[in-house]
Order: structure tokens, then sequence, then C-alpha cells
């Protein structure tokens, strides 16, 4: 049995942070599901601009759509082609999704980053993307950002699943999670059901060890804070896991969850390894636990696959991540404020990935459109 597999079987679902035509075309997805037990695939405006710019994949597909279309804008053309490519691989995982009861199985698309500060537009073109897609396994990526959190409200209550995107903190999680809730509860008070409606909360992992190591290594805390160098952002994860796990057993929550309420999973993203010191496979073995998920990009994977660790360990010792939590609060290492440098870093650098993609869209619009 693959490890990933056993990872699965753990309690952490296995999904891919990657999706690319040619990929999807010669089998690569399905693969993944045969042989490692993958339940999900995750996309963002940079994996698509890489896709889009490389090669010539898409070009068959631009051409298609420039028959019927010309002169169209690149934004057009890039959603055409994003949710051909969502579409096949919603369809791809749609027998996992039948399987486990719209438990899982689930793709992700994000809404565009320029909207990351805009909350009731980034709610219509969740629900523009919903219907573009048309597939019931699809997730709509919202930023949890202070303007998202309504327009996640809002697009769980019209049934549409939602993946919270660009979390840091444990504070932004706690509303997200609310958002959720409410959403939910909003739909049980029109008498609408509320059993087929998904959520992922996505914490960004890595982002936050690079900042805080990088802190540590110029100084900040002195020699005391050099022990909590890789430490910081698993223990800050594992925070955020206790408090879901209190949260799940209240008496809010449990109303919820009679009424058929699937419980939004956390999902542990950016857990491929930046620092070279640390094992390549840090991010996955050291948060593992029951109703996660983690999405890894395909370098990660493999590497899981070939000498990941599985084991229990989100709960193992919650004491000692509240303690490296304290101790970089004493040190001055501000991982509020990091937190929030990294939110807004994280909607620039999306943004700035998409301005990439159009240009590249643009560049290759057809001479005579």
């Amino acid at each position: 049995m693959s490890k990933l597999q056993d990872l699965s079987n753990a309690g952490t679902a296995v999904w891919l942070d990657f999706v690319d035509r040619k990929f999807l075309e010669q089998g690569g997805l399905q693969k993944l599901v045969d042989e490692d037990g993958l339940t999900g695939v995750t996309s963002n405006p940079t994996i698509f601009e890489k896709a889009m710019g490389a090669g010539d994949a898409y070009d068959a597909g631009f051409a298609e759509f420039d028959k019927a279309n010309s002169g169209a804008e690149p934004m057009a053309r890039y959603e055409a082609q994003a949710v051909k490519d969502i579409q096949a691989a919603c369809d791809t995982l749609r027998p996992v999704y039948d399987r486990l009861d719209a438990k899982d199985g689930y793709v992700s698309l994000e809404v565009s980053p320029y909207l990351a500060l805009k909350g009731p537009e980034t709610a219509e073109e969740a629900e523009r993307l919903w219907r573009a897609v048309d597939r019931p396994n699809l997730m709509i990526k919202i930023p949890g950002t202070d303007d998202g959190v309504r327009a996640i409200r809002d697009t769980i209550a019209k049934g549409i699943n939602v993946n919270v995107t660009l979390l840091f903190g444990v504070e932004a999680y706690k509303k997200v999670a609310m958002a959720y809730v409410e959403g939910l509860e909003e739909r049980v008070e029109k008498g609408l059901p509320i059993e087929r409606i998904a959520s992922v909360a996505s914490f960004f992992i890595s982002r936050i060890d690079s900042k805080i190591d990088d802190a540590i290594d110029a100084g900040k805390g002195g020699d005391e804070a050099k022990p909590l160098k890789g430490k910081v952002a698993i223990a800050n994860a594992q925070l955020a896991y206790a408090w879901y796990q209190e949260f799940i057993a209240s008496d809010r929550w449990q109303k919820l969850a009679a009424k058929g309420a699937q419980p939004q999973r956390l999902l542990w993203a950016s857990t491929g390894t930046k620092n070279p010191d640390y094992p390549d496979t840090l991010y996955v073995d050291e948060l593992i636990g029951p109703e996660t998920v983690n999405t890894m990009p395909p370098k990660t994977m493999d590497a899981f696959r070939d000498h990941g660790t599985v084991a229990q360990t989100l709960t193992k010792d919650v004491d000692a991540a509240r303690h490296v939590i304290d101790e970089q609060a004493r040190l001055g290492l501000d991982l509020d404020g990091v937190t929030k440098t990294l939110v807004d870093e994280g909607v620039a650098s999306f943004s700035k990935s998409f301005d990439d993609l159009l240009k590249v869209i643009s560049e290759k619009q057809p001479a005579n459109a």
C-alpha cells in the first residue's frame, strides 16, 4: 500500500496542489487516484500561470475558443481554459465524490485575486464560476481576508462549496469557521438542505517558518529564539486544530451535525519545504490527524510516497505547541504581525501571477483576432 494511502487512512486526505492539461489528458490524475488514494485537487493563479505559459498544451484550446469568440479579452480566454481543466479534474474525481457521499472528491478553482478585498464582488464571482463549471464536486476558493468573510458566509448560504484560502493566523481561521457555520444556519432557517455542502479552511504553513526563521537569523529574540526555528508554523497549526476539535464538540456545531452538516476540515497548504535544511516531508509528517487535508505539490507528494512517516502527530503534544507560541511572543517574533503581512503578500503575489498569466494569454492572441 502506498504511504499516501496510509496517510489517508490516518485521517489526512491527500490532495494535489497542481493542475495541467497534459497531466489530465495523459491520465496523471487518474493514476494518483488509483494508486495513491488521492481525493482532491487545488489550483491557484500561480499554477495556471505556469501551466498556460509553458509549451503548447493550451494552444488548441485557445484556437477553438477564438473561432467562436474573436477578439475576446485575455480574462475570458483564460477562464474558458481554466473551466475546462477544472471540469476534467472534477469528472476524474466524481467517482470518489460519489463513493464518499460528498465527503471528499473536490477540485478547487479560485476567484480572481483582484477581488480579494471586495466582498460583494467575490460572492458574485463565486456564484458565476460555480455555474460555469457546473459540477457538484467543485469548491470555489475565496481568500480568508476580512472582506472575504461575508462572501464566504453568503456563498455557503447559496449551497456552494468553499475552499477558504490564504489563512495564516488562528484568529482569522476562527472568523471563517464562523462564516461557514452562519451560512449553514441561514440555510437551516430557510428549510434548505446542508448535508452535501463542504468546506475546507486552507492554512498556509511553510511561509510562516520562512518569515520567523529569517527574523531569528537576523538576531531577533537572541540565542533564546534559535530553538524555535522550524517549529512555529507547525505549533500554530496544532493550535488551530485544537480549537477545531473544541468547536465541533460544541452545542452549536452539534445542532448542525444532527442535520447532516459536514465539518469544515482544516487543509494544510504551502507544505513544500522551503528551507533545504529541513526534511522535505516535514509539513506532512507533523500535521497528521483526523478530518484534515494536506494539499501537496508533486515534488512533496513524491517525497512522502518515498520516505514519509505516518503517525498521529497533530495532537501529540499540544502543550509543547502552546509553549512555542508563547515563547515566540515573549521573544518579540510577532507571529500576529507576520500572519497579517503574509496575507497582504499572498494577495499581492496571486495578483502578480494573474497579471503575468493574462500577459501570457494576450501574447498567445492570434494576429487576426
